[in-house]
């Protein structure tokens, strides 16, 4: 069974029974008022035009097509075979609640019909089916793929952060413990120096060593330390006269004449500063 089949079989069936029912109703209720063979036209005329709206409303809809007037005909004939079967289980004396249950039969007939014909609208081919299926599968794959590379990156950012808070106990701990001995060394050392006896046993040790030679022990003090007296000046810079005069100097000290290498080492050699470039600007200016 095919796709379509799964809508219009239904459809059909309901169809074709509502329209023996509607026939079997017009013959037992306008049988006892007119002819027979009335009541049969009168049967096969509903059942026939609603068929004839039925079969060019499928053929306007094979084409892409669809017609309001038809449409409307159709429930038209629906709605006339609707109330035949409604009017027929009112006045039966015997089994009224059987015949009014059957009596939407037609009207569920059309509603098949309509839930077919939107099946077909919205049909589509194998192709495309199948087109869908694999898009919906390649983004659940990139979607499971994603999802694992964000797990993947979390427990390795946790592995890592661990490992740094980790690390930066145990440096944590050692600092401490640093702080902590240079603490009580250098406590030790205070107790040391306030000692009364400290300068006597030092000066007891050294003077078997170096006799007659009475130092001055003093033991370093933890805290603020003499301020170091600033540098002099640096003397002036020399001028290009006179930085060519000493280049030419040193130059010609000797014979041959020095290379710039030679000059240069002895020029710094002899206590005189310039920069690289002033240097060899006066090199090239003498050489």
């Amino acid at each position: 069974m095919n796709r379509t089949s799964r809508t219009v079989l239904p459809a059909v069936a309901m169809t074709a029974v509502s329209m023996v029912l509607t026939l079997a109703v017009v013959l037992m209720w306008l049988g006892t008022a007119v002819p027979w063979p009335v009541a049969l036209v009168v049967g096969l005329g509903i059942d026939g035009g609603w068929l004839a709206t039925l079969a060019y409303e499928r053929r306007l809809a094979a084409q892409g097509d669809h017609s309001r007037v038809v449409t409307a005909v159709g429930w038209l004939f629906g709605l006339i075979a609707t109330g035949f079967l409604i009017a027929h289980a009112l006045t039966a004396e015997q089994s009224a609640g059987a015949w009014l249950a059957v009596a939407w039969l037609p009207i569920a007939a059309k509603a098949l019909w309509l839930v077919h014909s939107l099946w077909e609208r919205t049909a589509l081919t194998t192709v495309a089916l199948d087109a869908i299926r694999g898009i919906q599968q390649e983004a659940r794959d990139e979607a499971a793929v994603a999802r694992a590379r964000l797990r993947a990156e979390a427990a390795s950012e946790e592995t890592r952060l661990t490992a740094v808070t980790g690390a930066g106990a145990r440096v944590a701990r050692v600092q401490a413990r640093t702080a902590k001995t240079l603490a009580g060394a250098w406590s030790t050392l205070e107790e040391a120096r306030q000692g009364e006896d400290t300068s006597r046993a030092l000066t007891s040790v050294t003077s078997r060593v170096t006799p007659g030679v009475t130092p001055r022990w003093e033991l370093p003090v933890w805290g603020p330390v003499e301020q170091v007296p600033a540098l002099e000046s640096a003397p002036p810079a020399l001028t290009d006269s006179e930085l060519d005069a000493l280049v030419d100097q040193i130059r010609t000290s000797q014979t041959p004449a020095l290379s710039y290498r030679e000059m240069a080492t002895r020029f710094r050699a002899a206590g005189h500063s310039a920069s690289e470039v002033r240097l060899r600007a006066a090199w090239k200016r003498v050489a």
